[in-house]
């Protein structure tokens, strides 16, 4: 017994010594973080000729019960197009592609959405925020939150306050003002 003890002794001493293979530690010099607001439109057409939507996926199994103009669970794919200002000629200045899922009931209509934000021209050519939120569409003003992001805002969080601009039955036209913390 008293071999078996100085065995698992040094089999001990033996396991530490060979988890030790890196022993340099570098001193902790955090990055500043920088805040970056950004205030943009949406462009999202919902019909004519070049569709910024599309359903790709619906539930057989909806009802007509909800307020929806849409059933229950259906899920759309996007690609809106991001510019400086509300109108049709205003300067393109990226995309917001992603996936949504349309959560309907009898009182609300939800959304909701994954979005990346791609810019496409400026200081953030070839940058991405990722959204990823319920966006309330009864509410006037709503959240989303930024969970990420490419290039100059890799590491990215914040949030987005988004407000419909103008909304038709063909086009939605919502405004932006996004607060990005990212390194």
């Amino acid at each position: 017994m008293k071999r078996l003890t100085w065995i698992l002794i040094l089999h001990l001493f033996s396991v530490s010594v060979q988890s030790q293979y890196y022993t340099e530690s570098l001193p902790y010099d955090p990055e500043e973080p920088k805040v970056t607001n950004l205030h943009f439109f949406l462009h999202e057409f919902l019909s004519g000729s070049n569709p910024t939507v599309a359903v790709i996926a619906q539930a057989n199994i909806t009802s007509s019960d909800n307020n929806s103009s849409v059933p229950f669970s259906t899920i759309f794919a996007l690609d809106d197009i991001l510019k400086i200002g509300p109108e049709d000629n205003s300067e393109v200045i990226g995309n917001a592609q992603g996936l949504g899922i349309l959560i309907a009931d009898t009182n609300t209509t939800n959304l909701l959405w994954y979005w990346d934000f791609g810019f496409i021209t400026g200081k953030f050519n070839g940058s991405s925020i990722s959204m990823f939120s319920r966006n309330p569409t009864t509410v006037t003003v709503r959240e989303l939150s930024v969970v990420g992001g490419r290039g100059k805002f890799r590491m990215a969080k914040g949030f987005a306050q988004l407000k419909d601009y103008s909304r038709n039955d063909t086009t939605i036209i919502a405004e932006l003002n996004v607060t990005v913390i990212h390194y």
